[in-house]
């Protein structure tokens, strides 16, 4: 059944390749896979492949990666005599112009990580961590020409660890929403599945990451602050200033104790800052201005720091 349809794969990050390889692993035929252009990376400035672009090199799949996708005729044309019966989009980082949408008879099928409505937007594992949520999920649903609301085709949860970060869950959800594209497409193809419109009261955003998203605001509860330091890693991360430079906060661990917000209190080798709602926060791992990352203990002994300063600007 798999091998009769086409499909075509637009997707760039390393959260879409387990889709890629499953949806080659399931027989479908992908004749073309659209990514974003290399990109200049690190000092030299080298091109860098997009992770689905080495990924369907190594399957020997043709590769197209267009500038602008929405008026560009080189690429419709492309597009429309490839003849597919759907188009996957798993974080291609483009707008889907209607002229594709309108394109293949199955639509365009898109892998979103959140249980949509929630966590609409560009960082869903991110945000759905940084709110403390204790389940997310994907979703895969049909695009329309609204950000992440159309109709939801099928979905699956996925709990989420207390100590779990973006970096560990996104390849859970990644394997997990893999396997249920596949079995959307299957469903879509022989018409098991039906889409339903999504609860747009109940939307949630999940707006693109800000370096500032990672400044620490120690009147939030230290709950808050830990939740956000998961979910915003590997970046902004989460930072403060000590003595009028940056301190990036690696790891750390929320207590019950009540300390005045944003100061210090040495506790031992323990170095707890004091957070909002009679909260603290202790410090486990740091990274000072122009530094390697190191234990507070060793930060302690470095730079000691006195019970009653404060952090922040």
């Amino acid at each position: 059944m798999s091998s009769s349809l086409n499909l075509v794969f637009c997707g760039t990050p390393r959260f879409a390749v387990p889709s890629l390889e499953k949806l080659v692993e399931a027989g479908f035929n992908i004749p073309l896979v659209v990514t974003q252009p290399d990109r200049p990376k690190g000092r030299g400035l080298e091109l860098s492949l997009s992770p689905v672009k080495q990924h369907a090199l190594e399957l020997k799949l043709l590769v197209t990666q267009p500038d602008k996708i929405k008026s560009n005729d080189e690429f419709r044309t492309q597009l429309t005599s490839l003849h597919p019966d759907a188009i996957v989009v798993v974080g291609y980082g483009r707008i889907i112009p209607q002229w594709m949408l309108d394109l293949p008879p199955l639509g365009n099928i898109n892998l979103h990580a959140s249980l949509l409505p929630k966590y609409r937007g560009a960082a869903p594992i991110q945000w759905a961590i940084a709110q403390g949520e204790t389940v997310t999920g994907v979703t895969t649903m049909k695009i329309d020409s609204g950000l992440d609301t159309g109709d939801i085709l099928l979905q699956r949860e996925l709990p989420i660890a207390p100590d779990d970060t973006s970096e560990t869950l996104a390849p859970r959800l990644a394997s997990m929403g893999a396997d249920l594209l596949v079995q959307t497409v299957r469903a879509l193809h022989t018409g098991s599945v039906q889409p339903r419109p999504q609860e747009h009261a109940k939307a949630t955003l999940a707006p693109i990451l800000k370096k500032e998203d990672g400044l620490i605001d120690f009147s939030r509860s230290a709950g808050e602050i830990f939740n956000r330091l998961r979910g915003f890693q590997p970046w902004p991360g989460a930072y403060t200033t000590f003595r009028g430079k940056t301190l990036q906060v690696w790891n750390a661990k929320p207590l019950p104790q009540a300390l005045a917000p944003a100061h210090l209190q040495l506790k031992g080798d323990h170095l707890l800052i004091g957070c909002g709602q009679n909260t603290s926060i202790e410090l486990i791992e740091v990274q000072p201005e122009g530094k390697k990352r190191m234990l507070a203990q060793d930060f302690v002994n470095g730079y000691r720091p006195k019970s009653g300063e404060e952090l922040g600007f």
